[in-house]
């Protein structure tokens, strides 16, 4: 059987390493310390998984590299995207010609604004880069861990390898679908973030669900319209790894971006928010390289421009979301070089 290695001991690693595991392959999880691992490997119940969830005997825990990535036929990356170059930086020197390179992650550099395959492109040797995929969807870890029906989508730029990660990746309980638009699928599981943050807004003020449609289905548009600026299908947006994944993240309390939004709304402070938290809220940090994105490129972007003077600017929150829903009277798919009136109007 396959032999994965899963950098990052998250709560989607570990919920990722459960699920292959359960499928029968045998999976190394890395963490960084020796006390980490052994906390992992002997604490009963484990602090990462639901109740009554055990690690089954495929899946083991060890703080060192070598072990991990020895012998193995796949790496996944899942790591707060803010620190997956320096884990790429880590794993090229264990890579294989016959190693899929696969990214779980859902956010951009700060400093960059690059996705997660163009980071791990950068630190490692050319001759991997057609073995890099990007695995993204409407996962809530916790609703995966629980075999509940779950979908998702992998795609890389060759679709030999984008086969080979889905027949990897699929269990009877988690459905991977293929696809070709590695920007799109990266863009659609980074930028949903910033909805789910704004959502979290509006039902923390209370707004309703006509409110909370309208915002979803107008962040929706605005992203695929910073998606195909950047080269992607606006096909995907209207997949898993868009819609798909909105939805999940702006409804499920499970959502830890979609609950900074509703905390933020009870006056706590980000800094206090995030601190809080066990896991991080991509949402927060992509909200930054979204909207210098936006600037480099001169394309409107309200909804984000919004989230980012509440994060960033101290502007007033309640006012704010109202300005994010309020009408501005055009077309639905009319904005400052945005291109999508042109990609989706009729033709007679």
């Amino acid at each position: 059987m396959p032999k994965i290695a899963i950098i990052g001991t998250t709560t989607w690693g570990t919920t990722l390493g459960l699920v292959l595991a359960n499928k029968g392959l045998q999976v190394r999880l890395w963490a960084r310390t020796e006390q980490e691992a052994s906390h992992l490997t002997n604490s009963e119940p484990n602090p990462i998984l639901p109740p009554g969830i055990t690690f089954p005997p495929q899946l083991s825990f060890t703080s060192s590299l070598n072990d991990a990535m020895a012998d193995v036929d796949a790496v996944i990356l899942a790591v707060p995207s803010q620190t997956t170059r320096q884990n790429a930086r880590l794993i090229s020197k264990h890579l294989k010609k016959s190693m899929l390179i696969i990214s779980a992650a859902k956010g951009l550099e700060i400093e960059s604004g690059k996705r997660m395959s163009q980071v791990i492109a950068e630190e490692i040797d050319p001759e991997f880069h057609p073995k890099i995929c990007v695995l993204s969807g409407p996962n809530l870890s916790r609703e995966v861990a629980l075999e509940l029906p779950a979908a998702s989508v992998v795609a890389a730029s060759n679709d030999t390898i984008t086969r080979k990660a889905q027949k990897l990746l699929t269990t009877p309980n988690f459905c991977v679908y293929s696809n070709s638009d590695v920007i799109g699928v990266e863009l659609g599981g980074a930028l949903k973030n910033i909805i789910a943050l704004g959502a979290g807004m509006v039902d923390g003020l209370g707004y309703g669900d006509n409110a909370k449609a309208a915002f979803i289905t107008r962040g929706l548009t605005e992203i695929t319209a910073l998606g195909v600026a950047l080269g992607a299908s606006p096909l995907t947006f209207s997949g898993l790894a868009g819609l798909g994944d909105a939805i999940a993240t702006c409804a499920s309390p499970l959502s830890r971006n979609h609950y900074v939004g509703v905390e933020l709304t009870k006056g706590r402070s980000l800094e206090d928010i995030t601190g809080s938290m066990g896991n991080v809220a991509e949402g927060v940090t992509t909200t930054i390289a979204a909207w210098n994105l936006a600037q480099r490129l001169g394309l409107e972007m309200p909804i984000t421009e919004k989230i980012y003077d509440v994060l960033y600017r101290d502007a007033n929150l309640s006012q704010s979301v109202v300005k994010m829903l309020g009408a501005q009277g055009r077309h639905e798919l009319a904005g400052r070089k945005w291109r999508l009136f042109s990609l989706f109007r009729h033709r007679r």
